[in-house]
């Protein structure tokens, strides 16, 4: 599981987080992405950590990416995390896109900017994406994610799907 926010608290980590209870946290990584370092983010320096988080990325049987949009598309952190991914990266793996955002006019950029990039990377079956709007997303004071029971069950079955 990616979360490509570059904030904390983030609404996209939040229910990224969600996602992972769903998907039984034991069953999952969570990898932040704002917590590797920016000079091998930024200038593709060699990092342990990033190497590690590429080998995790590389190894895993399904992927979950959620990003908050940014000028209708993901976050630069997200994209700087996926160029220096290795050719073929999610090769024969599923993807469930999950992104927030301001309103619903950037909903499309799930299906224009995220799962474009996740195509080219090699993800084999792309699952409908989740967006949610800012106001759909409640953060409790610890940074939980509090949803509707609507986009609960979305975010349920997305997880489902993802898992089958």
């Amino acid at each position: 599981m990616l979360a490509g926010s570059p904030s904390s608290p983030s609404r996209s980590t939040a229910v990224l987080r969600m996602a992972r209870e769903f998907a039984g946290p034991d069953q999952t990584t969570l990898l932040e992405l704002r917590d590797l370092p920016g000079d091998g983010l930024l200038f593709g320096r060699a990092s342990d950590a990033l190497a590690h988080a590429h080998a995790l990325v590389v190894g895993a049987h399904a992927i979950v990416v959620a990003t908050p949009v940014y000028k209708a598309a993901y976050s630069g952190l997200l994209k700087t995390f996926l160029d220096y991914l290795p050719d073929g990266a999610l090769r024969g793996k599923s993807a469930y896109p999950i992104a927030t955002g301001g309103s619903s006019a950037h909903m499309l950029s799930v299906d224009y900017a995220l799962k474009p990039v996740l195509s080219v990377l090699g993800a084999s079956r792309i699952l409908e994406g989740l967006y949610l709007t800012n106001d759909a997303v409640q953060l409790d004071e610890s940074g939980a994610a509090s949803l509707s029971a609507e986009h609960r069950e979305r975010l349920k079955a997305g997880m489902q799907a993802l898992l089958s």
